[in-house]
């Protein structure tokens, strides 16, 4: 069957046809933060090249977390790296656009997947069967490997708000609220990469500062581009 459909419409795909058998998994980062877009990722692993030590990202240290994501996007079948920015954010709410950026992930994958496994109590709306799965990241595989693409990918567009605009301390907090940054906000106003629709930004002041990178900019080679809506096939395999 279908996914259950969410409020959002649903997004025109490719006219791929499924691959029997091939199962992605799916998962985000960033749904609380107070400050820059939420990321989702899309892995289909490669049963012949198996990865030892996957887990919920949120329990894995950075330095494992990375050489993770290097190997994930070694030996995968193929994955999708994808996000909705700030301003959908604040347009859609922060459930909706996380549910956009899952499926830019999942339609960004090269493979079509015959089912799709998604981390949490909810679906977006997917061209092909889906199932939620509560506790997913620690459970199945192929959701670690998502969970641990999309939270390195956020920490490294984290690290570039920080260049951007240094006064938050992106790079230690990642945009979550924390006292640090909240203290910033206050002496600095919300700048370009704040979620206005978040209580804590949402009386606070546009900050005059240095603007986002215009839409369309190309992604870093170690990470994901600042321009939103960016969904990136990151697969490294030479036989996939």
């Amino acid at each position: 069957m279908p996914s259950r459909r969410s409020s959002v419409p649903e997004q025109v795909s490719l006219d791929w046809t499924p691959t029997v058998g091939l199962i992605a998994g799916v998962d985000e980062a960033g749904r609380g933060p107070l400050a820059g877009p939420v990321f989702a990722a899309a892995v289909i692993l490669d049963d012949l090249q198996p990865i030892k030590g996957l887990a919920d990202s949120k329990v894995l240290t950075a330095a494992k977390r990375a050489r993770l994501y290097d190997e994930i996007r070694a030996k995968a079948l193929c994955c999708c790296i994808a996000q909705a920015s700030t301003e959908e954010i604040d347009r859609i709410n922060i459930l909706q656009a996380t549910m956009l950026a899952m499926q830019r992930a999942v339609t960004g994958l090269r493979l079509k997947p015959a089912l799709v496994r998604i981390d949490g109590n909810r679906l977006p709306v997917l061209p092909m069967a889906a199932e939620a799965i509560v506790k997913g990241d620690a459970t199945v595989q192929a959701i670690s490997a998502a969970s641990i693409l999309a939270k390195v990918a956020r920490d490294l567009f984290c690290e570039q708000m920080h260049e951007s605009h240094p006064q938050y301390g992106f790079a230690t907090h990642k945009g979550y609220g924390t006292p640090e940054h909240l203290a910033a906000l206050k002496a600095h106003g919300a700048s370009p990469w704040h979620r206005r629709s978040f209580a804590p930004v949402r009386d606070c002041p546009h900050a005059a500062s240095t603007p986002l990178p215009p839409e369309g900019a190309q992604p870093p080679r170690d990470g994901p581009s600042p321009a939103g809506e960016v969904c990136v096939d990151v697969t490294m395999n030479p036989l996939a």
